[in-house]
């Protein structure tokens, strides 16, 4: 069964490819949603998946690409909402 994690990632993330690695990874771990940048600085992901999968995104999440530097990441969980085909990038 799926589920549904939504993420509000801030610290460090914009502009260290912290999108780019979200996309990555997530394509990695089979999950379907999207990451964008928000405009008071932090990232958003969206994603839905097998609970397992969404833990290691949200721990990738936790940590992000090499130059990131996270922290505080917003958590929500809750049912899959079957909205999304795959995962990507927006804005």
């Amino acid at each position: 069964m799926n589920e549904r994690i939504e993420l509000v990632i801030s610290g460090r993330v914009q502009g260290v490819f912290f999108r780019h690695g979200a996309l990555q990874e997530a394509q990695r771990l089979g999950l379907s949603g999207y990451v964008q940048n928000l405009p008071g600085g932090e990232v958003e992901a969206v994603a839905e998946g097998p609970r397992e999968s969404l833990d290691a995104f949200e721990a990738w999440c936790r940590h992000g690409p090499p130059l990131a530097s996270v922290d505080h990441v917003a958590v929500r969980r809750g049912p899959a909402r079957d909205e999304f085909r795959t995962f990507q990038v927006v804005r």
